[in-house]
């Protein structure tokens, strides 16, 4: 007896491994596959202005990072003893102006050089809604808890957000013609917003996705595996709006499953095996037998390290 729906789901063309550069950029679920990727020693960079919900504001980021246009100080603003930027999120916050620029820029520079040799490019959408500041129409990344007073609030329309992923993919393709775009769209409900505005604009988000799909522009449907298979609330956070960590394991399995290259899960087990090995607390860290596992781990780290030397796994716990 099956008792869930299952999305098919097909091993795509140009795979992740080992040599593999990646960036992810977009909101808080690309966080949870970042971490995912990370754990395993991917070669990736993972948000460097933090979370951005809309597409506007991750295309406004790719802008500056391809034509290298450095932050000055018209771009922060001081409120609550922090200084911020309306194109960045709240952790690259800073009490210094000075720091936050500094930041900002360096951001700039390593999304520069990630866009130039990355060979995925992972973007997740979590919103087409999207806050508009009444005194310069400038459309906002994050408000900073500034007062709504300030801003319009406004749904992006579906050719509105199709024409940003156009302009998005094509900045890329501009420094970096061979690069593979999967897109994705956060699972996420973004509740504050209502029940029903939230699946409006999450289907927005969807058909501008699938206006964009070509050669090299996928689609991973990681909202509607947590709609569809996961449907049910022992799969969420206790805020009962985010995927726990079960949700996001079965989710990352299926991201595997379609985009890490088969060599490479053999590779990803042994990391894992290693990370573990890390993590694991002595009970008698002076004993003989711990001593024998330190050096058994210290063994299977140099035998990785050998063919990926870029991999840095933290010093083994005693």
């Amino acid at each position: 007896m099956n008792l869930l729906t299952q999305i098919p789901l097909y091993k795509a063309e140009n795979t992740i491994d080992y040599s593999s550069q990646l960036l992810l950029i977009g909101s808080c679920f690309s966080e949870n596959m970042g971490a995912k990727l990370a754990y395993y020693k991917f070669q990736s960079l993972q948000n460097p202005f933090g979370i951005l919900f809309h597409p506007l504001a991750i295309e406004n980021l790719i802008q500056k990072a391809v034509n290298q246009e450095l932050f000055t100080e018209e771009d922060v603003f001081s409120a609550n003893e922090q200084w911020h930027s309306f194109n960045a999120h709240s952790s690259l916050s800073n009490p210094s102006k000075e720091q936050i620029i500094t930041d900002l820029n360096t951001a700039v520079a390593t999304t520069s050089i990630q866009l130039q040799t990355a060979t995925h490019i992972v973007i997740t959408l979590g919103t087409a809604w999207v806050y508009r500041k009444t005194s310069s129409n400038q459309v906002v990344a994050n408000c900073h808890k500034i007062p709504q007073s300030n801003f319009t609030k406004e749904l992006l329309r579906v050719e509105e957000v199709t024409e940003s992923l156009r302009r998005i993919t094509a900045l890329v393709q501009s420094v970096n013609p061979s690069a593979q775009f999967i897109l994705t769209v956060s699972p996420v409900r973004h509740l504050k917003d209502g029940f029903v505005e939230n699946q409006l604009s999450k289907s927005h988000l969807i058909s501008a996705i699938h206006n964009v799909l070509a050669e090299r522009i996928s689609y991973f449907p990681s909202y509607e595996l947590m709609m569809d298979e996961l449907r049910d609330y022992r799969f969420y956070a206790k805020d009962m709006i985010h995927p726990n960590e079960v949700a996001i394991d079965y989710i990352w399995e299926k991201f595997v499953e379609v985009w890490i290259d088969e060599a490479t899960s053999v590779t990803m087990k042994k990391v894992g095996e290693v990370q573990r090995g890390l993590r694991h607390k002595a009970f008698n860290p002076e004993g003989e037998a711990h001593q024998k596992f330190l050096t058994s781990l210290a063994h299977k780290i140099a035998y990785i390290k050998k063919d990926y030397p870029f991999m840095d796994f933290n010093t083994v716990n005693t």
